[in-house]
C-alpha cells in the first residue's frame, strides 16, 4: 500500500517499519506537450524550475526520507568507516615539463582535493604550487584546470565551485606563488592555450546577457587574453558562423599556427587555422566538410598530424601539409585495433590501441614505420604519453581493477620505461581476481564484460553483484584503480563492467551501432549482461543490482522500466532521463543529439519516446528498489530528469520496493566531488544495496 501526505504534514516511516516509505505528494500539472501530432503529458514540469519554492520544499521532503532511511541502516557508518582506511593511500598524477619544471599532483590519501606540486627538477623537491583544499573549508572548490606557460612562469589555473562546469580561470606567478590580477570568467568546457612569449593566452567563453552573465544558450567565440589586462579588453580572434558551433584555440609548440576546432557534436568537426606569424591572416579551413573526426596531434614545420575516423571508422594518423590542405596522406594506417589516441613526442609518434576494451602502446616514427611495442607492466589501462615533439621523455600512468595507477617515465628513444611513483595500499589485493568473459547480446553481437571478485566464489546465484555500464559518446570502460568497487568486492560482491555498444571500445562503428535509432542496442546489451550473470550462476534477480552515471544514468533508467522483473535493485547516478526535453537545458546539451537524436524530428522523437524513462514509467508496475542521486549543483546534467523520474516513479510503484532519491547540495554532475562527500555517497548507495539484496552486514 501507499501513502501520501502534503510537503507540510509529512510523515515518515523508516525501512524498519515499512518497507516503502511516505512519498511527499508531488503534484501533477495538466502539461500536455504536442510532438508532430502525439499529445504526451509532462505532469511534472513544474520540476524543472528547480528554484522555486514548491520544488525546494519537494527537494527538502525527499532528502529527509532518504537520509531518515540511510541513517537506519546498520551497514553505512562501518562502509564509510572502511572506505576511509581504503582510500587513505598516497596517489599522484601523472607529471607534465613545461620550461624545465615539472608539474604533477598529489594526494597524502584523505584529503579532499589533490594538491598541484612543482619541482625544478625530477630528482628535485616538490614544492606545493596549488593547494585547491585552501580554497573553502568543506572542499568543494576544486582546481577544475590548469595550463603553465611555455617559459615555466606562469601557471593559469581554473576553479569550479560547488561541482559547477562553470570555471574562473586565474594566473599565478610560479616562482612567488602570487597570483596576479588577472580573472577570466564566462567559461566552461574549454581551456586555454599560452602564446610562445608567455605573454598571455587564448580561451574560449560564451556571450555575456543584458544581467551581466554568460549565455550558454549561444556559441562561444574565441578571445585572447593579455597578461596584465582586464577580461574587458580581451580581443575577439575568431566566431563561428553557425550558431551551433563552438569553436576552441591552440598555438602550435612552433607558435606558428593557431588551430582551430569546431565542436557540435560527437561524430564530426571542421578545423581551421590561423597563421600567427603572418600579420593579419585569415582563418583558412583544413577540414570543413564535416565529414569524419579530426584531432590535432601537432606539427613539424608545415606538416600537421591528425588523427582522424575519416574512411577509418577505428581511427588513423593522417599527415596534411598546411599550405595544401585539400589532401592528405596517410601515416599510420588504420589497425584491427580501435586508435584510442596519439602523441607527437620526440619525432616519433606514441600511439594508444584498445584491443578487446585492454590498452597497447606503440612507437612509430614520422613516417609511420614502426618502432616498437611499450612494454607495459600487465593488462590494464594505460594514460597519458604527453609532452613535445622536441623531448623524448614522456609519462603514463598504468592501472588495472586491482592494479593501483603506477607512473612511469618513459624515454621515447630508447623505449625504456622507469617507475616514477609507486601506490602503496593498506589491503591485500592477491585477495581479488578479474576476468574478461564474451557474451552474446539480443542480436548476436559479441560484447566483452570484466569481473572482478574474491577468488574462489562459488557460482551457486548467491553472489550479490554490481552490474555497471555506460554505452554512449564513443567512452570506452578499460580497467581502473577505485578503492570504492573493492570495498564491494571485499564486502563478497562481485563488481561487473559491460563494454556496451554506443562507447569507444571496437571503434566508432561500435560507437554508432549504439547512438540515434540505435540506441535501443545499448539496453539490449546491458540486459543480455544481467541475463548471462543470471544464467551462469554468478548471481540471481534477487541479487542482482545495476548501476551507472549521466548517460549510464539513462541506461540504468531505459532497463529498469523496459525489465523491471530481471534486477534486485538500481541505482542511476545523475541520469538523463527526459529524453524528450534533455536539449532544453542548454547549447551544450543540444550536441548530444549525435547519440539520442532530438525530439524535434518526428523520427527522432518516437524512438525516444519508446525509452525514455521517465516517459515508461507505468502505473501499476513493480519496479526494483531504487536509489537515484543527482546534485542541486550538476548544469551539465540538470537535476531536473531526477526529480521528475523519482515522482513518477514513486508515484507509479505498485509493491512495496522503495524508491529514494539522493540530492547533494554543493556538489554538480560528480567532477570535482570532494573526497569526504564522495565516500559518503559510496557509502549510502552501498548501505543500500546490502539492505535490498539481503548481503551479510559487513
Amino acid at each position: 500500500m501507499r501513502y501520501r501526505f502534503p510537503l507540510l504534514v509529512l510523515t515518515l516511516l523508516t525501512a524498519t517499519t515499512l518497507a516503502q516509505p511516505a512519498y511527499p505528494d508531488a503534484r501533477r500539472d495538466g502539461t500536455v506537450d504536442t510532438y508532430h501530432g502525439v499529445r504526451v503529458p509532462d505532469p511534472y514540469r513544474w520540476l524543472e524550475n528547480e528554484t522555486s519554492d514548491e520544488t525546494q520544499a519537494w527537494i527538502a521532503a525527499e532528502n529527509e526520507i532518504t537520509n531518515a532511511y540511510l541513517d537506519s541502516l546498520p551497514a553505512r557508518d562501518r562502509i564509510e568507516a572502511r572506505l576511509t582506511e581504503l582510500y587513505n593511500y598516497e596517489r599522484f598524477g601523472i607529471p607534465s615539463e613545461e620550461g624545465g619544471r615539472y608539474f604533477y599532483s598529489r594526494n597524502d590519501g584523505l584529503q579532499n582535493q589533490s594538491v598541484l606540486y612543482v619541482a625544478d627538477s625530477l630528482d628535485a623537491t616538490p614544492r606545493v604550487l596549488i593547494d585547491p583544499n585552501t580554497f573553502s573549508e568543506d572542499g568543494t572548490q576544486a582546481l577544475g584546470g590548469t595550463e603553465v606557460s611555455p617559459d615555466g612562469r606562469y601557471l593559469a589555473y581554473a576553479v569550479s565551485d560547488g561541482g559547477s562546469d562553470w570555471r574562473i580561470w586565474r594566473v599565478r606567478d610560479i616562482n612567488t606563488g602570487k597570483d596576479l590580477d588577472d580573472t577570466i570568467r564566462h567559461i566552461k568546457f574549454s581551456g586555454v592555450s599560452w602564446d610562445r612569449d608567455s605573454s598571455g593566452f587564448y580561451y574560449s567563453r560564451y556571450p555575456i546577457g543584458a544581467d551581466g552573465n554568460a549565455d550558454d544558450q549561444q556559441s562561444v567565440s574565441i578571445y585572447r587574453h593579455q597578461l596584465g589586462t582586464s577580461q574587458d579588453q580581451d580581443a575577439l580572434v575568431y566566431a563561428a558562423d553557425v550558431e551551433t558551433q563552438n569553436p576552441y584555440a591552440a598555438v602550435t609548440e612552433d607558435g606558428r599556427f593557431l588551430m582551430i576546432s569546431h565542436f557540435d557534436g560527437y561524430l564530426a568537426n571542421a578545423v581551421y587555422l590561423i597563421r600567427l606569424d603572418e600579420s593579419g591572416a585569415q582563418p583558412t579551413p583544413v577540414f570543413d566538410n564535416w565529414d569524419a573526426q579530426y584531432n590535432f596531434l601537432g606539427n613539424t614545420g608545415e606538416t600537421l598530424f591528425f588523427t582522424t575516423t575519416k574512411d577509418a571508422p577505428n581511427s588513423r594518423v593522417i599527415a596534411v601539409e598546411a599550405a595544401n590542405p585539400g589532401s592528405f596522406r596517410e601515416v599510420i594506417p588504420e589497425q584491427t585495433q580501435t586508435l584510442q589516441g596519439a602523441s607527437l613526442i620526440g619525432g616519433h609518434l606514441v600511439a594508444q590501441f584498445i584491443e578487446d576494451a585492454k590498452t597497447a602502446v606503440r612507437v612509430y616514427d614520422l613516417d609511420g614505420n614502426l618502432v616498437r611495442e611499450v612494454a607495459l607492466p600487465g593488462v590494464g589501462s594505460a594514460r597519458g604519453f604527453g609532452g613535445h615533439a622536441d623531448s623524448t621523455e614522456t609519462f603514463y600512468s598504468f592501472s588495472g581493477f586491482t592494479q593501483p595507477g603506477a607512473i612511469y617515465r618513459y624515454d621515447v628513444a630508447t623505449g625504456e620505461s622507469e617507475l616514477f611513483r609507486q601506490p602503496q595500499v593498506g589491503f591485500d589485493l592477491d585477495d581479488f581476481e578479474t576476468k574478461q568473459i564474451f557474451y552474446e547480446s539480443k542480436d548476436g553481437t559479441r560484447i566483452p564484460m570484466f569481473l572482478v571478485h574474491k577468488k574462489g566464489i562459488k557460482l551457486d546465484g548467491t553472489n550479490p553483484t554490481l552490474l555497471y555500464g555506460y554505452g554512449g559518446f564513443n567512452v570506452s570502460l578499460t580497467p581502473s584503480f577505485r578503492a570504492s568497487r573493492l570495498a564491494w568486492v571485499e564486502m563478497g560482491g562481485v563488481y561487473a563492467v559491460a563494454n556496451l555498444r554506443g562507447g569507444g571500445e571496437y571503434g566508432e562503428a561500435w560507437h554508432i551501432a549504439g547512438t540515434q535509432a540505435n540506441k535501443q542496442n545499448v539496453f539490449d546489451d546491458f540486459i543480455a549482461a544481467a541475463e548471462w550473470l543470471i544464467e551462469t550462476g554468478y548471481t540471481s534477480t534477487p541479487k542482482l543490482a545495476i548501476e551507472g552515471g549521466s548517460n549510464g544514468g539513462l541506461l540504468v533508467g531505459a532497463c529498469m522500466t523496459q525489465r523491471p522483473d530481471l534486477f534486485g535493485a538500481a541505482v542511476p547516478h545523475v541520469g538523463v532521463l527526459d529524453m524528450l526535453r534533455y536539449h532544453t537545458q542548454s547549447a551544450n546539451a543540444r550536441q548530444w543529439a549525435d547519440d539520442f537524436g532530438i525530439s524535434e524530428e518526428p523520427d527522432d522523437f518516437r524512438y525516444l519516446w519508446a525509452y525514455s524513462p521517465y516517459h515508461n514509467v507505468r502505473a501499476g508496475a513493480c519496479y526494483p528498489p531504487t536509489l537515484i542521486t543527482t546534485a542541486e549543483g550538476d548544469d551539465r546534467v540538470k537535476p531536473w530528469h531526477s526529480y521528475k523520474f523519482a515522482a513518477m516513479l514513486q508515484r507509479a510503484q505498485d509493491c512495496d520496493n522503495p524508491v529514494f532519491i539522493r540530492i547533494e547540495t554543493r556538489a554538480g554532475h560528480g567532477a570535482g566531488k570532494p573526497l569526504s562527500k564522495a565516500m559518503r555517497e559510496t557509502a549510502d548507495v552501498y548501505a543500500f544495496l546490502v539492505d535490498q539484496l539481503g548481503m551479510e552486514q559487513p
